[in-house]
């Protein structure tokens, strides 16, 4: 399973990558939004981690333009937000699930 962390926390994205290759996933990292969409329209990768607030473009924006683009990736988003309307609205936008920080890793 090929996956895309798109999380601009350096530290944060390094446990992912680190947790999920040894559960045997190839990871891939992207630290700000607009890489992660070249990213996620480049290769076709299992499911995609997102981040809400990143650099250079929003996980929101990045989400809605690969669903606007017909990819049926899984979409994941992580963050701190936490209100039920932001789960609604990213959901109603395409986002697959929405787990906030801080999580536990297993």
């Amino acid at each position: 399973m090929r996956i895309l962390v798109v999380e601009d926390e350096k530290k944060l994205a390094g446990v992912l990558h680190q947790g999920m290759e040894e559960r045997d996933y190839a990871v891939d990292l992207a630290h700000d939004g607009q890489e992660g969409l070249q990213m996620a329209l480049a290769t076709d990768y299992d499911c995609i981690v997102l981040d809400l607030m990143l650099p250079r473009r929003d996980g929101t924006d990045v989400c809605r333009e690969i669903r606007r683009l017909g990819r049926k990736t899984p979409i994941l988003v992580l963050t701190a937000r936490s209100a039920t309307n932001e789960k609604v609205r990213l959901l109603d936008l395409g986002a697959d699930d929405y787990l906030t920080k801080p999580f536990a890793f297993d």
